[in-house]
């Protein structure tokens, strides 16, 4: 059950990774000015946040299985189909497709984890699913960014896309439906609202919710530049923006189920905020303190460390404060809006970086990882009632 989850956040997670390594293939084949290649990162956030909404309430009724299958296969789909991209606008667009088949993703796979594993080995089993974004980093990514160059940058969507179709028929064949209680309301848009509306009048979500803003805004104003100003400003080629990512999935990996097995036992709070802390300085340093090849990979190794040693405590401490009958719809809420945040801050980066250089991206990304810890700090509790955890039995 574990590895078809992993094959899909990997597929799902390596298709959105790669988009920022291969943004000056992008721009070379098509054509494209520097400033709009922001807009790809941000209609893939903008539709998969939408979307996210519409689907927490209903994975919520129908169960988070269901779910999974239909956006693995959406997601299989629409990146096959980056096959015929052959224009900005066609880019766009399937890139929007695939941002729908996201939203249907990205909250069910946490709130199943949260469905079927006990409160105190959610972290563990986040760290391991989680892991699979890293793995993106060291296969995934270094493979599409060789394709890109090699081939073509559509190619590489294409391989993610084959991927995802082999983590279709183990979704089916392994993943079952956790025997938890399902939501019991009548699905309709006015409830769904209401519902949503209920959930942020709650200073805990509400907190949350700001804290996933404040996340992907740093992570699109940090790294959607990041190669293109290694590549312009310290001189990486093709193979060095491989190898930079390598070495910072190696780090990621071997950090993130460490941290989720850690986080189980003393506690979620203490490594997300030391965690955003240290983030937030490596970025405001970056363009000060990296000057050549080997300082770039220790500062990219060292964030993917402290990206690591956020991420899945942060999802187990989410999935703790709601129900599992209200779980999809937190955590498609949380995700929804924290992708407007990665949006505006893939936008803003686009603007920053070509105005005032890439100082500016790391100054206002690390203002944000600061800000951050300290919403996590003093405004998000550490559950301490976890009876409502879900027996991993199917249903």
């Amino acid at each position: 059950m574990l590895a078809a989850l992993w094959l899909m956040m990997f597929s799902a997670s390596s298709q959105v990774i790669i988009v920022s390594p291969i943004l000056p293939n992008i721009s070379r084949e098509l054509g494209i000015p520097e400033a709009n290649l922001g807009w790809l990162v941000t209609i893939y956030a903008a539709m998969l946040g939408i979307f996210a909404l519409v689907i927490g309430p209903i994975s919520d009724k129908v169960g988070r299985r269901r779910i999974l299958l239909i956006g693995c296969s959406a997601m299989s789909i629409t990146l096959l189909l980056h096959a015929a991209a052959n224009t900005f606008f066609a880019l766009l667009t399937v890139r929007g497709l695939s941002g729908i088949a996201g939203g249907m993703l990205s909250g069910a796979a946490v709130s199943y984890v949260g469905d079927y594993f006990p409160y105190e080995k959610r972290g563990w089993a986040n760290g391991w699913v989680m892991s699979a974004v890293a793995a993106g980093q060291i296969a995934g990514i270094p493979l599409g960014k060789f394709i890109a160059g090699l081939y073509s940058f559509r190619w590489p969507f294409v391989v993610f896309g084959l991927t995802m179709v082999v983590a279709v028929a183990l979704v089916w064949r392994f993943v079952p439906q956790p025997n938890v209680a399902r939501n019991t309301d009548r699905l309709t848009i006015g409830r769904a609202i209401t519902n949503y509306g209920i959930l942020l009048r709650d200073p805990k979500i509400s907190a949350a919710t700001l804290a996933y803003v404040l996340m992907f805004a740093s992570v699109g104003m940090y790294l959607v530049y990041l190669p293109t100003w290694l590549e312009h400003y310290i001189g990486l080629q093709n193979n060095d923006i491989v190898l930079l990512f390598f070495i910072g999935g190696i780090m990621n990996v071997a950090t993130g189920p460490m941290a989720g097995q850690l986080s189980d036992r003393i506690g979620r709070k203490p490594l997300i905020v030391s965690s955003c802390i240290g983030l937030g300085l490596v970025m405001l340093l970056t363009t000060f303190l990296v000057s050549g090849r080997w300082m770039a990979f220790a500062f990219f190794a060292f964030s993917m460390i402290m990206i690591a040693m956020r991420i899945s405590p942060f999802q187990s401490l989410i999935t703790a404060l709601v129900p599992a009958e209200r779980r999809g719809s937190l955590m498609s809420l949380t995700i929804a809006i924290g992708q407007i945040g990665m949006g505006l801050g893939s936008g803003l980066a686009g603007a920053a970086y070509t105005n005032y250089g890439y100082a500016s991206n790391t100054i206002m990304a690390s203002v944000a990882m600061l800000a951050m810890a300290a919403i996590v700090h003093f405004y998000l509790p550490e559950p301490t009632d976890t009876s409502a955890a879900a027996a991993p039995a199917p249903g």
